[in-house]
């Protein structure tokens, strides 16, 4: 295609701007395709952004777990190997998502300011020095709510969208 083929039309979008965008002339009619194309790019980084907004992480039991609340501190200290029970003297098993689980990351994040490079050499330490093991680890939501369903000891995390009556909230994560 030869230059003088090409016609330039300055493109804008809100804050991102193009100073020329190089079309071919022939195709100079579709240009009112950018309006259409800004209002979905806009429409779908809204939905997400609210969907953020709405996110919670929360920490479930079993239903039958005695357990009704835990604070921020102590799901710290049962998630980082600092304690092995729950406030009443039972055992507490925590129960971990998938390393690459956006819900882990806002977990550790929420409750111990962590990043997931942070708490790798955490769990190396602790390894290392024999003082303590990371929690098991499984999938996603649906395998944290089967594994609490098995084990009336266990703690686990998930988003509140997936929260139902197979488990018990004792504290919502901000």
């Amino acid at each position: 295609m030869t230059v003088s083929a090409m016609h330039l039309i300055p493109v804008s979008f809100s804050r991102l701007s193009f100073s020329r965008l190089s079309l071919p002339r022939s195709s100079l009619a579709p240009v009112t395709l950018f309006p259409i194309i800004r209002i979905t790019t806009l429409a779908l980084v809204l939905s997400g952004a609210a969907s953020l907004v709405n996110a919670h992480t929360v920490v479930v039991v079993n239903t039958h777990n005695a357990v009704d609340k835990l604070t921020q501190t102590q799901v710290a200290d049962i998630f980082l190997a600092r304690s092995t029970t729950f406030p009443n003297g039972t055992d507490a098993v925590p129960i971990d998502q998938s390393d690459t689980s956006p819900t882990r990351e806002a977990f550790y994040q929420a409750i111990s300011g962590k990043s997931a490079a942070q708490l790798k050499a955490y769990w190396s330490t602790l390894i290392f020095t024999g003082r303590g093991e990371p929690p098991r680890e499984v999938g996603g939501a649906s395998a944290v709510k089967k594994v609490l369903s098995q084990t009336p000891t266990a703690v686990g995390y998930i988003d509140d969208a997936a929260v139902d009556a197979s488990v018990k909230v004792v504290l919502v994560l901000p």
